[in-house]
């Protein structure tokens, strides 16, 4: 259909959505029928979409020609005034957005991108190198339903107020540019080896490979506990501190001895009723953290999923937030909430809710907790679960049984606490009397997945009935058991991206610990994944089951990476004057400024290193393209061959038949022979293959 608009003498609103998904949805609902290539029209609207990121910062050789050879000599490259580039990939969706702004009957542009820093960076970068000069409005949603829409629609907010906001989302961006990529061009050049870094990715991988010295350097201990029986109900020995741990084996069995046979006092059987809250609703981390010990899904999956049942189903909020309550307004939809998932086998817990008046407390419904989003909830949408794939459903009976958990009473029992004393040596039992079940009622009648308790020493929970201070029991029996202490836990998914979150305890300035705490850790609930998947990508940790271990890799990069990087305090640093810019407390500049001399120290932290590399994951292959050795590495995939030259980087899966290597081996081989052939004039002779492909490269990019 050629370009023809219902009036010419009507302007219009462009409104830029984050993804296709959103923009169809947002064009529906108000009303904007007519679909054109990158775009929907309307009377009075024309709603488009990025595709993510459209536009990025530039790469060091837009600065300067020099920067495409990765050169010590060369670095810190520090850019007067950071540039923007149009990402190649996409570009098409770029020039659509680029001419629909430039129309003349277009007059003002309401930005629809995800509500958060990264989201308005998305649609800022775009609308600066388009050159836009309309005025502003910012749509700013928890949920994708139509209420969820024509409620932002009808309270559309100035642009202006989100100006910092941008300079914030400008910061960090070009921060982690400058010492992301002069930290790894530095590791990579000193130590000739494909090397990372970055202020997220490296501290994570140092929490990772302290844990493992922590395992390797572990020296178990013998232990002993003691455990009485007194017939209806057991002790477990405790000195006066409350230690059960006993470091010798002959003050065990002097215990024992003691106390076998003789009669002992109940001195203390306490009685105190108390509650247990519903657990709090979901953020981001909370439910990765769930499902990947529920379903063993990496985080990367679970937002995946998520984002499908927040897009395409609509039966989710907005899944990339920090905060696990809701706000006051929010109160009146809850009922309309649980009547959309009024399905098997949550129908008989939600009739009681609808059946009451809800007035949830500040357990869930809490302004002061709330920022950009909400907790993760379901929306308003009826929920069809045979519509739902498998991994779907899971990830969606999650939020609706925690949303109907967290509107429930709490679980009220009576605890029970009983010590006996024998021969002057003190036995403790723990007891447990359920007087309502509350929010418990739904754990215990629908569970999903698989999960695993924490050892104890300390014995379980027992039913104890009848006892009072001052009854007399003899012990039936009475053992020692030999234990051993057990070293740290390795990392799971679930457990390190708690590491992450709560980073703070890394930090011992007070200052700088509220600050990360306040910033939610390391990495932000949508980052965290990706950070994950980067570090399985380069090898630097791998997966046994659920269990991630680092490489040899990746232990070794923690040892040439400048200190300052390892560390969770940088992230910190920054979280506290980038709020401070969000909040207009700081100058964009200052802060740069600062980070251009960090990235010098950095760089020359690595320059002045008296550190060696030597990979001792090498293989005995040559790689089929340059013939150099192929490094040995277990990806998510399965074991892997890496060529060790980057300039190279030929990648062969274990899964691949022999077959397939050959052919994928031999049309590489071909490809980098013809570019050599065309491209470079130096001899194979004087110049490793790798480096022949790197100069050919370049000089076509040029050409």
């Amino acid at each position: 259909m050629s370009e023809v608009h219902y009036s010419l003498y009507l302007m219009k609103s462009l409104i830029l959505a984050e993804k296709p998904s959103v923009a169809k949805e947002i064009a529906r609902v108000i009303g904007c029928p007519i679909r054109q290539k990158g775009y929907f029209e309307g009377k009075s609207s024309i709603v488009t979409w990025a595709l993510g990121h459209l536009v990025t910062l530039a790469d060091p050789h837009e600065y300067n020609e020099k920067y495409r050879e990765w050169r010590m000599d060369d670095l810190p490259m520090l850019p007067e005034n950071m540039k923007l580039q149009v990402i190649r990939k996409t570009s098409h969706q770029f020039r659509i957005i680029n001419h629909l702004i430039k129309r003349n009957d277009v007059n003002s542009i309401i930005i629809a991108t995800d509500a958060g820093r990264e989201g308005e960076l998305v649609a800022r970068w775009i609308l600066k190198l388009s050159g836009n000069k309309h005025d502003l409005k910012r749509l700013w949603i928890s949920s994708q339903t139509d209420r969820a829409i024509q409620d932002g629609f009808a309270h559309l907010r100035p642009g202006k107020d989100y100006n910092n906001l941008f300079q914030a989302a400008v910061c960090r961006a070009e921060a982690d540019w400058l010492i992301g990529l002069n930290v790894t061009r530095a590791l990579t050049c000193k130590f000739d080896a494909q090397f990372t870094a970055g202020r997220v990715q490296t501290p994570t991988l140092a929490m990772i490979t302290k844990r493992e010295k922590e395992i390797k350097n572990f020296v178990p201990e013998d232990y002993w506990i003691v455990t009485a029986s007194f017939g209806d109900y057991k002790g477990l020995w405790k000195d006066r501190q409350g230690n059960a741990r006993l470091f010798s084996e002959k003050d065990a069995e002097l215990i024992v001895h003691k106390t076998m046979g003789k009669s002992g006092t109940i001195v203390e059987a306490k009685a105190e009723k108390r509650q247990e809250y519903p657990p709090l609703a979901y953020d981001l981390t909370e439910l990765q953290r769930d499902a990947n010990r529920r379903f063993g899904y990496s985080a990367k999956k679970t937002l995946s999923l998520l984002q499908s049942l927040y897009e395409r189903h609509k039966l989710v909020t907005y899944p990339r937030t920090d905060s696990r309550h809701i706000t006051t307004d929010m109160v009146p939809t809850l009922k309309d909430r649980l009547k959309a998932v009024s399905i098997q086998p949550f129908a008989v817990f939600i009739k009681p809710l609808l059946a009451n008046n809800l007035s949830p407390g500040k357990h869930f419904v809490n302004n002061a907790k709330v920022s950009d989003h909400h907790a993760i909830i379901p929306t308003e949408e009826t929920a069809h679960p045979e519509k739902l794939d498998s991994d779907e459903r899971n990830i969606h009976e999650l939020v609706v049984k925690r949303f109907i958990e967290v509107l429930y009473p709490p679980c009220t029992y009576m605890h029970l606490q009983v010590i006996t004393e024998v021969e002057k040596e003190r036995f403790y039992t723990r007891g447990k009397e359920i007087l309502d079940p509350g929010f418990k009622v739904i754990s215990s009648r629908v569970y999903t997945g698989t999960d695993t308790a924490g050892e104890t020493d300390d014995l379980p929970e027992q039913k104890i009935k009848g006892v009072k201070k001052g009854d007399v029991r003899k012990v039936q029996s009475v053992k020692q058991d030999k234990l051993k202490t057990q070293p740290p836990s390795r990392y799971t998914e679930a457990t390190l991206l708690t590491a992450m979150e709560n980073a703070g305890k890394f930090i011992k300035e007070q200052n700088l610990k509220e600050s990360i705490k306040k910033g939610g850790g390391i990495g932000t609930p949508a980052t965290r994944a990706d950070i994950i998947e980067k570090l399985f990508y380069n090898n630097y940790i791998e997966r046994h089951g659920k269990i991630i271990f680092p490489t040899t890799k990746g232990m070794k990069l923690v040892k040439l990476v400048p200190r300052q990087l390892k560390s969770p305090k940088l992230t910190a640093e920054w979280e506290l004057r980038l709020s401070r810019i969000e909040q207009g407390l700081e100058e964009k500049s200052l802060f740069l400024n600062d980070i251009r001399q960090n990235t010098v120290d950095l760089v020359k932290e690595v320059r002045e290193s008296t550190a060696t590399y030597k990979p001792d994951n090498m293989s005995d292959t040559p790689c089929p393209v340059c013939g150099k050795k192929m490094l040995n590495f277990k990806g998510r995939k399965g074991k892997m061959l890496v060529c060790q030259d980057r300039n190279c980087g030929f990648r062969q899966s274990e899964r691949e038949s022999r077959g397939e290597w050959f052919e994928k081996s031999k049309k590489q081989r071909f490809i980098n022979k013809k570019l050599i052939e065309k491209y470079s004039d130096k001899s194979s002779d004087t110049i490793s293959f790798g480096d022949l492909i790197k100069q050919a490269m370049e000089k076509k990019k040029k050409k």
